[in-house]
């Protein structure tokens, strides 16, 4: 009896999970489209007079000045802010900003959109010829691996083509974006990019994380992986509904929905077009498309999946690194708890209380040695805040942790720099309103970083630090 009301409690969550998230989802979509057709009947309405607009502009004489400025813009490194899982990028959603319009904090930034559910390998892939231009390569052995085509999306002219060792790229990657750019980097070191023999790690000059994915994550065990393996999903979990609805989403192909918004799997082409129905009856029994062949997001959020990746992921000792970590959680009478119940999006608060009192199951083995529960505690909703400082897991990498950016001292290169910020996962994208003046320091401080690492043979030191 008592296990029979345990699976209807569970049924119940489940319910109340998925009903949350697409709600959630719903909104967001629902705001862009508002967005888009408020400022579109806006333009309509107001439209000007054009031939003003021109004889004003013939009138207006170039000065020195504005040609000196575009000069010094165009010499300095792009910053490229690169999304998390569900997340997009410039593009997608109409008007609406993943970053909350920090994108706007500086003339030379990146919004690159890649694809909101693929797995980080095929990001790090689509990243590169984002930049450097060109049709994406999956590369050959991956693509018949895992299924799908081995090229993708074409970019006729990259968004930074000149991008070498000469001309180096800061990156801040909130979320899973943060081991997006890791994985990238390495493979630049690797020469893993056919056709481009002379990537070296020194094309990235510095990386930021915004609530990184380093070391996974125990939500993808409660939202359905298997803590057995990291890999495969439990036949009822709020994933397999995510699941279902993104290969329907996909079959169905419906040209300005997935032009509105893309999970990202086009490279496996599972629309109706080329799979028909029984392509369709395939990929929702599990035996066709990404999910099949685990090559997707989740597996490697997992901490097996990211001790995985890890094992070959460097900290490279001319690269500047720097790493917000956030949480929201806090001890009480030593039982770690959410930390407020007003400063939590509700989305996230049940998750938080969730992720506090996760315990993996005695009777499988631990994800690594020396695993324990109590330091998987603290989180922000969606991470583990030990998972954000800094690469731990299976080697720990170089870190120093700082307080206050004021008194921190001089950075130097292949340190892993990190802040606890008091923060759910999204306090800092989508919505800047919730997060108010912190979302100004927090953004003006990693801009301002980057635009002092310019050149990579000098010191470097924090925004609004003392003069010695």
């Amino acid at each position: 009896m008592l296990r029979y009301w345990m699976l209807v409690v569970q049924l119940i969550e489940l319910f109340v999970s998925a009903l949350v998230h697409m709600l959630y989802g719903f909104y967001i979509f629902s705001s862009a489209v508002a967005g888009d057709l408020s400022q579109g009947l806006s333009d309509w309405y107001f439209k000007p007079n054009m031939d003003l607009v021109i004889k004003e502009l013939q009138q207006q004489e170039p000065t020195t000045t504005t040609n000196s400025t575009n000069t010094g813009l165009k010499d300095l490194p792009p910053i490229v802010l690169v999304h998390g899982i569900f997340g997009f990028g410039k593009g997608r959603l109409g008007g609406l900003s993943y970053f909350a319009g920090a994108e706007n904090k500086d003339e030379r930034v990146l919004v690159p959109d890649l694809g909101s559910l693929t797995s980080i390998y095929d990001r790090s892939r689509e990243l590169f010829y984002y930049l450097k231009g060109g049709q994406v390569d999956y590369g050959d052995e991956h693509s018949k691996a895992c299924g799908h085509s081995q090229f993708g999306r074409m970019y006729e002219r990259g968004n930074y083509p000149e991008w070498d060792e000469d001309h180096p790229i800061h990156f801040v990657g909130h979320s899973a974006g943060a081991q997006v750019v890791r994985v990238l980097q390495q493979m630049l070191a690797d020469k893993a990019f056919k056709g481009y023999e002379n990537t070296s790690e020194s094309w990235v000059l510095s990386i930021t994380s915004l609530s990184g994915a380093f070391n996974g994550t125990t939500r993808t065990y409660l939202d359905g992986m298997y803590p057995e393996d990291g890999k495969s999903l439990k036949s009822i979990c709020l994933l397999q509904i995510c699941r279902l609805g993104v290969i329907v989403y996909d079959w169905l192909d419906i040209p300005w929905l997935k032009a509105y918004y893309n999970f990202g799997f086009d490279h496996f082409n599972m629309s109706w077009k080329k799979k028909g129905i029984s392509g369709l009856v395939d990929c929702l029994l599990g035996s066709a498309g990404p999910f099949s062949s685990m090559d997707w997001i989740l597996p490697d959020l997992t901490i097996q999946g990211s001790l995985a990746l890890n094992s070959h992921l460097q900290t490279f000792p001319n690269t500047y690194y720097f790493s917000y970590a956030t949480k929201r959680t806090s001890k009480i009478m030593g039982i770690t708890m959410p930390s407020s119940i007003f400063g939590i999006h509700p989305m996230l608060f049940i998750r938080v209380l969730q992720m506090s009192q996760w315990r993996h199951p005695s009777e499988i083995s631990p994800p690594y040695k020396g695993y324990r529960d109590e330091d998987w505690q603290d989180n922000d909703g969606a991470l583990n805040t030990i998972s954000m400082t800094h690469p731990r897991f299976p080697i720990e990498h170089p870190s120093h942790f700082i307080q206050d950016d004021s008194t921190c001292e001089s950075l130097r290169p292949g340190i892993w720099y990190y802040k606890i910020v008091e923060g759910d996962h999204i306090l800092f994208i989508v919505n800047r309103e919730r997060a108010g003046v912190q979302f100004d320091l927090i953004y003006d401080n990693i801009f301002e970083r980057c635009r002092k690492q310019v050149f990579k043979r000098n010191p470097q030191m924090l925004p609004n630090e003392a003069q010695q």
